[in-house]
């Protein structure tokens, strides 16, 4: 059997909104040493660093690196769009579990431009050709962005087959709202009701307000990553490790069933989750608290059903209930996610390792889930690429 691998030290900076933080390598700089003074560790120990970022020029790892330390190491820079922090973290785990190293580093941060992302190259095919093809086919509206119409799609879909009402949306921003409010590096801490999310800027009729969209954020998060044996010969903190991860990638049903849900990436998800379970022995019931990507409040509610947290078809039902807060059965999205605490791409993944970390130690303060010993995070980047990781209390 596999040692598994440890979550020794995790840090973040504040997220920012574009054109009010850091250069992208000073909050990297700060997000690793922050991690590294969590964990009580020189960088010099650190044996590999898995670097993740989507726009920026190669090596931007090394750039942000070598202002804590030049110390040799190889420095791997991943981009893998909106799960590239928990790709980072997918290699550095697989690399300790291995053996190739004890301890390792996963960093990812992005400084971000304002308005909807797009596409940086416009003299090559774009990877998201295929998706816009069928997103095109399923979806008319071609003056909304095509993000919006991904995710604003597949909520569509749900609403269409369901019955699910726009005001259900607007009850899981609100939720992330009360969730960002205590916490202090989130970008967006003013708690807001279904009522003001229904009545924000109307950015697709009858499917999405503009409170449902996370915004464009700049920002880094850390992680140090070792085995038991490391740990207990350094003395760092080995309470929390990871009992399971999985990555996925778009399979046949993505362009197939002609759904904007799969187009998203709902199976995918729904694999990740699966694999992770079956690996760990457990089932979506025993999970405590839940990191999962809220891009938009479609896409949280998709993922409830994807990860198992609800039957297909009940999601509605599920938030009506309150089983997505604090005194249902998980806690989604504590650190307000996505859509409050904000989305820098590279470093979101990360993010949610150090909400769930913190989690784990009973270190969340006014956030804290009591008695967490289970905590799932699910990181999903369109092209496309799903990481689900299952923390637990060692």
């Amino acid at each position: 059997m596999k040692d598994k691998a440890y979550v020794v030290g995790v840090g973040m900076v504040p997220f920012q909104k574009p054109g009010k933080s850091d250069s992208y390598d000073v909050m990297a700089t700060a997000a690793t040493r922050s991690a590294l003074a969590d964990a009580g560790l020189d960088y010099d120990k650190v044996q590999q660093a898995y670097v993740g970022y989507v726009y920026g020029d190669s090596t931007c790892g090394q750039r942000a690196l070598y202002q804590v330390g030049m110390t040799g190491i190889p420095v791997l820079n991943v981009n893998n769009n909106c799960s590239t922090g928990s790709s980072a973290l997918f290699l550095a785990r697989q690399a300790v579990e291995s053996g190739a190293v004890e301890c390792a580093l996963a960093l990812g941060f992005e400084q971000m431009q304002p308005g909807a992302i797009g596409a940086m190259f416009h003299d090559r095919v774009s990877p998201f050709a295929a998706f816009d093809e069928e997103t095109d086919a399923l979806i008319s509206n071609p003056d909304i962005p095509l993000a919006l119409r991904y995710f604003g799609g597949a909520g569509k879909a749900h609403m269409e087959e369901f019955g699910t009402t726009l005001e259900t949306f607007a009850k899981i921003r609100a939720k992330a709202s009360r969730h960002a409010a205590k916490n202090p590096v989130a970008l967006f801490r003013q708690e807001v009701t279904p009522e003001e999310v229904m009545a924000a800027q109307i950015v697709w009729p009858d499917v999405m307000t503009k409170l449902m969209a996370c915004p464009p954020t700049c920002g880094a998060a850390a992680a140090i990553v070792c085995s038991k044996a490391f740990a207990d010969k350094h003395g760092l903190d080995s309470s929390v490790r990871i009992a399971a991860q999985a990555m996925t990638t778009d399979g046949p049903e993505t362009f197939g069933a002609h759904d904007m849900r799969e187009v998203v990436g709902y199976s995918m998800a729904k694999r990740a989750a699966d694999k992770v379970y079956e690996a760990a022995g457990i089932g979506p019931q025993d999970v405590d608290v839940v990191e999962l990507h809220d891009c938009f409040a479609h896409n949280e509610l998709i993922t409830y059903e994807a990860l198992g947290l609800c039957r297909r078809g009940d999601a509605a039902k599920f938030v009506d209930d309150g089983d997505n807060t604090y005194g249902g059965k998980y806690v989604t999205n504590p650190s307000g996610g996505l859509l409050s605490k904000g989305h820098p791409l590279g470093a979101t993944g990360l993010a949610q390792c150090t909400e769930l970390v913190q989690q784990l130690r009973g270190q969340a303060d006014a956030r804290q889930v009591d008695g967490a010993r289970l905590a799932l995070q699910h990181n999903l980047g369109l092209g496309g690429a799903c990481v689900t990781t299952l923390y637990e209390k060692a």
